[in-house]
C-alpha cells in the first residue's frame, strides 16, 4: 500500500470521519481507495462541508469544539453560570412585566368606562340611597386627597416648570377655562331661574379646574396629550386662588360663601397632594411605579363613590325636581365645549390644540366640587349639580372623542 499525503487543495477534510494518522497524529493519511472522483458519496461529504465552512465564515462563526452544544450562540462567550443566571433573571422580570402589564390594562379598562361606573352608582343611589350610608365626610377626603396624588404621580418638576411658562396654548386654554366655564354657569343659573342651592352648586363646578379624566379623553380625540396634562396641571395649582374667588363674586348673590375656607380646603385636597406626588415621581421613581398601576382603581372608586353618595344624600330632591338640574348641567358642559373649540380656532391655534383646549374647559374636576360642596355649604342640594356633573362631562367627552378619532387633524392625515 502507497501512502501519501493529502494535497493542500484537499483541505476540506470529512470531519465526521476520523482520519488514520502514524508517527504523527497531526498529519491525517488518506488512502487512495477513498477517491474523490471514484466515490459519490465522498463528493457529497465535501460539497456538504465546504457549504457549511463557507457559511460558517460568512457569519463569523467558528466550530472550537466537536460535540454539537444547544447553547446559543450569543451565550457562548459567557460562562455557563452567567448565562443561567441571566436566563433566571429575564424569566423573572418577564413574568413580573406580565403581571404589571395585566394590572395596567385593567386600570386603563376602568378608565375608560368610568361613565359606566359613576352612572351605575348614581342610579344604585337614586334606587337604593341607603347603599351609601356609610361613606364619611373624612374618607370624601382622603379619597380626593389619593387621587390627587395619583394625578402628581404623572407630573415632573420639569412639567411645573414648564406650566408656569406659559406658551401661547397654555394660556388660551387657562384663560378659557376660568371665564368660559364660570360666566356660562352663571347665565344659565340665570336663564333656567335655578333654585339658590342649585344655582350655587352649578357655579362651584363650573369654577373648579379641569378634571383629571380629560387627559384620557384627549388622548382618545386624537389631541395634544402633553399640552392637556400641562393645563390640567396649571388649572389645578390655579384652583387655590381662582376657585374661591370666582365661587365668592358668581355664586355670593345666591349663598353665603367663605373665600378663605374654600382657599384652605383647596390648599389640602388639590396643591399638597400634586406637589407631594411630583415629588416623589422625581426622587422616587421606583415607589411610583410600583403605586402607579393601582392609582387608576383609586381615581375610578374614589370619583363613583362621592358622586353616588351626593345623590344617595338627596335623592328624594332630585326625583322631584332633577329633570331641571341635569339640563343646566349638560347646557354648562355644552357651552363650555363649544365656546372652548371655537375660541382657540379664532385665536388660530391647530385643530389638534384646540380639541385638546376645548376638552380641558368642558370637563371639570367634578369630584373636588362635591367635597368643598359638603365642607362649606349648609344646604346638602348643593353638591348634587357637582355629582350630575360628573356623568354629563363625561358622557360628553366619551362621545366627542370617538367622532374626534374618526376625523384625524389635518396635519396627521397620510397621503
Amino acid at each position: 500500500m502507497i501512502l501519501r499525503r493529502p494535497s493542500p487543495t484537499s483541505s476540506l477534510a470529512d470531519p465526521t470521519v476520523k482520519p488514520h494518522s502514524f508517527s504523527k497524529p497531526s498529519i491525517p493519511i488518506a488512502s487512495p481507495s477513498i477517491s474523490s472522483s471514484s466515490n459519490p458519496r465522498r463528493i457529497q461529504f465535501l460539497a456538504a462541508d465546504a457549504k457549511t465552512l463557507a457559511s460558517r465564515v460568512a457569519t463569523g462563526r467558528r466550530r472550537w469544539t466537536a460535540k454539537p452544544s444547544l447553547v446559543p450562540l450569543c451565550a457562548a462567550s459567557n460562562p455557563p453560570s452567567a448565562a443561567a443566571a441571566a436566563s433566571d433573571g429575564d424569566e423573572g422580570s418577564g413574568s413580573s412585566l406580565s403581571f404589571r402589564q395585566l394590572v395596567v390594562r385593567v386600570g386603563e379598562a376602568l378608565s375608560m368606562a368610568f361613565p359606566l361606573w359613576v352612572g351605575s352608582a348614581c342610579v344604585l343611589a337614586l334606587w337604593r340611597p341607603s347603599s351609601f350610608v356609610w361613606v364619611h365626610r373624612n374618607w370624601q377626603i382622603t379619597g380626593i386627597t389619593l387621587t390627587m396624588l395619583g394625578m402628581g404621580m404623572t407630573l415632573t418638576l420639569e412639567d411645573l416648570r414648564a406650566a408656569f411658562l406659559m406658551p401661547k396654548e397654555l394660556t388660551a386654554g387657562f384663560v378659557l377655562q376660568y371665564t368660559v366655564m364660570p360666566l356660562s354657569g352663571f347665565f344659565v343659573s340665570k336663564l333656567l331661574k335655578l333654585p339658590s342651592h342649585y344655582a350655587a352648586g352649578l357655579i362651584l363646578v363650573a369654577c373648579c379646574p379641569g378634571g383629571t379624566a380629560s387627559n384620557i379623553v384627549t388622548y382618545l380625540a386624537r389631541g395634544n396629550v402633553a399640552l392637556s396634562v400641562l393645563m390640567t396641571a396649571a388649572s389645578t395649582f390655579a384652583a387655590v386662588i381662582m376657585t374661591p374667588i370666582l365661587t365668592s363674586k358668581l355664586a355670593g348673590q345666591f349663598v353665603a360663601v367663605d373665600p378663605a375656607g374654600l382657599f384652605m380646603s383647596t390648599v389640602q385636597v388639590v396643591l399638597a397632594p400634586v406637589l407631594l406626588g411630583a415629588l416623589l415621581n422625581q426622587y422616587c421613581n421606583s415607589l411610583v411605579e410600583f403605586v402607579s398601576p393601582l392609582m387608576p382603581f383609586v381615581a375610578v372608586a374614589t370619583v363613583a363613590i362621592l358622586c353616588g353618595s351626593a345623590i344617595a344624600q338627596n335623592a328624594s330632591a332630585i326625583l322631584s325636581s332633577g329633570l331641571q338640574v341635569v339640563l343646566a348641567v349638560c347646557l354648562l358642559h355644552c357651552l363650555g365645549f363649544t365656546f372652548g373649540y371655537l375660541l382657540s380656532r379664532t385665536l388660530r391655534i391647530d385643530v389638534s390644540s384646540s380639541r385638546t383646549i376645548s376638552i380641558e374647559v368642558g370637563m371639570q374636576n367634578s369630584v373636588l366640587g362635591v367635597v368643598l360642596a359638603g365642607q362649606h355649604f349648609g344646604n346638602p342640594l348643593t353638591a348634587v349639580p357637582c355629582a350630575v356633573s360628573s356623568i354629563c362631562h363625561s358622557v360628553y367627552g366619551s362621545l366627542l372623542a370617538g367622532i374626534w378619532r374618526s376625523m384625524p387633524p389635518p396635519t396627521e392625515v397620510k397621503d
